[in-house]
């Protein structure tokens, strides 16, 4: 009698394994997948960053160097980024030294050194000069470094919003027209607001030094600014002082305020050459719509003004307003040696005005 083999549970059985293969190693492929791109980002790396008394050191930047990824440690001076084992983090913050270090390791714990690069700096105090550290006037000190950039036409614009509570207008827009500098508000015992401004330890008087010109008929020449005539390139720094010590030092000329100016001088060592220049252009930001010749002729006649009429019919502004250009060259020749240093500067400035024939050409 012939017996039948019943294959059908076999097959179906043999279809499960075969599906089952598949899934493992599908599943296998994403995981080696998932592995490659972890590493290829870098791989977790922790570790406390302490000062040099072992404290944490909270808000240190962690850089991982020549890219952009960065961490900042917590208030209990911990952290984590991800780096591959080739990687140079780079943990820099206020107060402290600069730090490289290879993360070849998971957990990479540093100390951090305190800087005192900026307490150790010079600031002149009217009477002679004192480091950071050991003053305890309120004196704000700006360095040439940390000037204001661009189109500079006078020495305040190097310090607009660079000192707290210190405010430069320049309401005019006069070339060379005078600053509105303000130290301690409004509150004045003298008849101004404006500081005393002191260049390399000479006080200015605060007047324009252009010449006054005031002719029959053509009205007085308004104020100029009393720092025309330094070349802001040659300034070194500048020394802003705030409190009762300025009156101290300078008498009631000091009460508003005092703004020490140090020029730059001349060095040992051999023949330094410098050059500057700088173009600016200057136009009308907004302009007032106002009536033409024929409109201004009928308003006249509808509100039976007096009418003046000489037959003109022009634009105001294009008549009077124009775009206009300002130059600044300047030219340092410094040096010298053990028995000497010297240092002889050109400066020449060209600022028209937007309006026509106002201009304020300088040479020294």
């Amino acid at each position: 009698m012939e017996k039948k083999l019943n294959l059908t549970p076999n097959i179906k059985m043999t279809a499960m394994l075969t599906k089952l293969i598949s899934n493992l190693t599908r599943v296998f492929f994403i995981i080696i997948c998932s592995v490659q791109i972890t590493y290829g980002q870098g791989r977790p790396v922790t570790g406390t960053v302490t000062d040099a008394t072992g404290a944490p050191a909270a808000g240190v930047t962690i850089t991982i160097k020549g890219t952009k990824n960065a961490t900042q440690t917590g208030s209990n001076g911990t952290y984590s980024i991800l780096a591959s084992p080739d990687a140079t983090l780079v943990f820099s913050g206020i107060g402290f030294e600069s730090k490289e270090m290879k993360a070849t390791d998971d957990k990479t714990d540093i100390v951090m050194a305190n800087s005192s690069s900026n307490l150790n700096e010079v600031v002149v105090v009217g009477y002679g000069t004192v480091r950071k550290k050991d003053l305890t006037g309120s004196v704000a000190s700006i360095q040439a470094k940390d000037f204001n950039r661009g189109q500079i036409n006078s020495p305040e614009q190097l310090l607009q919003g660079k000192v707290p509570g210190l405010q430069i207008t320049n309401s005019s827009g006069q070339p060379g027209g005078a600053t509105i500098v303000k130290i301690r508000g409004n509150n004045s015992i003298r008849a101004g607001n404006s500081p005393l401004y002191v260049v390399d330890g000479v006080p200015l008087d605060g007047r324009s030094p252009r010449p006054d010109f005031n002719a029959s008929g053509v009205g007085q020449t308004p104020g100029g600014d009393p720092l025309t005539f330094i070349n802001p390139s040659e300034i070194a720094s500048i020394d802003v002082l705030k409190d009762a010590s300025a009156a101290a030092i300078y008498g009631s000329r000091g009460a508003n305020g005092v703004i020490l100016i140090t020029t730059k001088k001349g060095g040992t060592g051999p023949a330094k050459l410098e050059a500057a220049a700088s173009v600016g252009f200057s136009n009308v930001m907004r302009r007032v719509d106002v009536l033409d010749a024929a409109g201004y002729r009928a308003a006249l006649a509808k509100y039976s003004a007096p009418l003046s009429d000489s037959g003109a019919n022009i634009d105001p502004f294009e008549s009077i307003i124009r775009k206009s250009v300002t130059q600044n060259y300047s030219l340092a020749l410094s040096g010298g040696g053990e028995n000497g240093k010297y240092r002889a500067s050109f400066f020449a400035g060209d600022q028209d005005g937007i309006i026509l024939k106002t201009n304020e050409k300088i040479r020294w």
